[in-house]
């Protein structure tokens, strides 16, 4: 039996039991849930960064399958491939996933599916530094306590595309089961310390990345169009994670969803102006997005 330890435990998110418990629940209940949910979800989108900055934003994602599903078989998780540049997406083949809140289980079933339609290739050492999967799977077991997982980290290729469009065949063998897919991206990167200031530097610019550059990504996964969205992402970078977002808008999309719905949108600009009074020349943009 193969675990993937964590490796942002206590870095992005708390790295001891109670205190993670804890601010899963702050992380809660600093949103204000939406109050028009559709009947069914069966896909979000969803950021990485570290808690601080993210969680909230992340909570609402998985507050709302909540409040719609009170019980979620397998949450397949497609991540950004921060640090994996095969062509094709990569899962992680271990037995289980460790986090402060415990192990958790693959759905082997889904993939083995996923392996022999050579739609994923197993390579568990892809996922050994990546985070975006991680920081998301101490929500899932604290709401969903029974559910599994799938991690799969997606590069932003037409195969990612593929890749979610095969979740309406895999509906028809696990009929009966309940699944969700995530896909974990942060928007547009934004300052001097990523390299990218296309409109300068300063308030303005700022405002730019979030109202413009953000505002394209979101309103094409809210229309389900994932290889619009994936070129966007290409000629505009506004996401790090454009394989990962794709695959679940194109998943959506094959599940019968006909538009997205907006939850959240923020930057940690205005998360650190709000929780510490201070401001940067730097912003990554967040954003919850349902199907």
């Amino acid at each position: 039996m193969e675990t993937r330890e964590p490796i942002v435990a206590g870095q992005f998110y708390p790295g001891r039991h109670d205190s993670c418990v804890a601010e899963i629940k702050q992380c809660l209940a600093e949103q204000t849930p939406a109050k028009s949910l559709p009947e069914t979800i069966v896909a979000g989108i969803v950021p990485h960064a570290g808690w601080a900055f993210s969680g909230p934003v992340a909570a609402l994602v998985f507050s709302a399958i909540k409040q719609r599903h009170e019980k979620v078989d397998s949450f397949v998780i497609f991540g950004a491939a921060h640090g994996y540049f095969g062509p094709i997406p990569a899962l992680d083949d271990s037995d289980f996933w460790e986090t402060p809140l415990g192990s958790v289980g693959i759905d082997e079933m889904i993939a083995d599916w996923l392996l022999d339609k050579e739609l994923v290739v197993a390579d568990s050492l892809a996922h050994k530094g990546e985070h975006s999967i991680e920081v998301q799977i101490p929500f899932i077991q604290h709401l969903f306590p029974e559910a599994q997982i799938l991690p799969i980290i997606v590069p932003p290729s037409e195969q990612a595309i593929l890749l979610g469009e095969a979740f309406g065949d895999i509906m028809k063998f696990k009929a009966g089961k309940k699944i969700v897919c995530i896909g974990s991206t942060d928007l547009t990167h934004y300052g001097p310390r990523y390299g990218f200031t296309p409109m300068g530097t300063g308030a303005k610019a700022l405002q730019w990345a979030g109202s413009v550059n953000d505002k394209e990504f979101i309103d094409l996964a809210l229309k389900l169009e994932p290889e619009s969205l994936l070129n966007n992402a290409a000629e505009k970078s506004n996401a790090c994670g454009p394989g990962a977002a794709a695959a679940a808008v194109a998943a959506a999309k094959k599940l019968g969803s006909e538009h997205g719905l907006l939850l959240a949108h923020t930057n940690s600009n205005e998360i650190m102006l709000e929780k510490m009074g201070a401001s940067s020349e730097d912003s990554v943009g967040y954003a919850a997005i349902i199907f």
